[in-house]
């Protein structure tokens, strides 16, 4: 993914990087080609130009233009402004001693293997996941997770046959002991639909009302493109969602959802799924994604493991 916003925005400042000197008309012109390659990455209008105007406001600066190499200066401030945009620092999970995690989405956006990664990333961390069906209404929904948890070794508390109430099969979930001794983590995989409607929401509302979750986690397909920022919006409006997982980043799409999402939603992207299978999942390193982007390969990959290990912080409920 992003392959072509790379090759566009490579071009772009290899040319900057040209100029001994540089004016307010080469910046200018140069940002013009960045905006139209970022709308052109599915990056949504306003996010672009708010982005292009902080470059812009920094890059004009005396301190830059009259510099020895104006080219890099300003090619420095956009990888800067592109992590933050992405998120800064990663944040990690905000569990409790008793740690719930929703998860919600549309269908078809990952939420059931995503779950299922979420779950063999804690316990590779050393913890005890217990994953929880929700979709009580597509068996398909259960035999999935319940197929995916033992693939993992990780249980799944699936709901009694004919079980239609969700609250109820839920607090069966909590009731029924996980590890014992242990601080289980319950992550609850939730209904979807094809789209978004007022009955699930309802249902979403009513659920976390009633869990009172520590992490509310949005997936998104990172190809869907523009209707992400709405899908994303409508969610966080309803439910005041904590996090972002986003799914396919190993796709082909371009991919400006990822750039979107931290600005509209005012949310971390947590975790990012980068193909189908299991292990295929990682902790969302904005910097990361920002260097990949200008073609400056994986920054800072060393500290992907000190992310890893960082990404829970326990907050006691005492």
């Amino acid at each position: 993914m992003f392959s072509q916003l790379s090759d566009k925005l490579q071009e772009i400042f290899k040319d900057l990087r040209g100029h001994g000197v540089i004016s307010e008309a080469n910046v200018d012109a140069a940002l013009r080609q960045v905006r139209l390659a970022l709308l052109e990455a599915d990056v949504d209008f306003q996010v672009a130009r708010n982005f292009i105007a902080r470059v812009k406001e920094k890059a004009l600066g005396e301190t830059v233009l009259r510099s020895i190499t104006p080219g890099q200066q300003i090619v420095k401030i956009f990888y800067e402004e592109l992590t933050a945009l992405l998120g800064g620092d990663s944040a990690p999970l905000r569990l409790q001693d008793k740690g719930r995690i929703l998860i919600v989405g549309l269908n078809g956006s990952g939420k059931t293997t995503s779950s299922a990664k979420l779950a063999r990333f804690l316990k590779k961390q050393g913890h005890f996941p217990i994953l929880v069906p929700c979709d009580l209404q597509r068996p398909a929904a259960i035999e999935q997770l319940v197929t995916l948890g033992r693939q993992i070794d990780v249980p799944v508390q699936a709901p009694e046959p004919n079980e239609k109430n969700v609250q109820r099969a839920v607090a069966a979930a909590i009731l029924n002991a996980g590890t014992p001794g242990a601080t289980n983590i319950h992550i609850f995989d939730t209904a979807g639909r094809q789209e978004i409607n007022e009955p699930l929401i309802q249902e979403l509302k009513e659920l976390k009302e009633f869990l009172d979750p520590q992490e509310i986690l949005l997936v998104v397909d990172a190809a869907t493109g523009q209707q992400a920022v709405s899908i994303a919006t409508h969610f966080n409006d309803a439910l005041a969602i904590t996090g972002i997982i986003l799914t396919k980043l190993d796709g082909d799409a371009r991919g400006g959802a990822a750039l979107s999402m931290r600005e509209v939603t005012r949310q971390p992207i947590k975790f990012a799924g980068a193909g189908e299978k299991l292990d295929q999942f990682e902790v969302f390193i904005p910097e990361r994604l920002a260097g990949r982007i200008l073609g400056m390969g994986d920054v800072n990959a060393n500290c992907a493991q000190l992310h890893s290990t960082s990404m829970i912080s326990w907050h006691s409920s005492r």
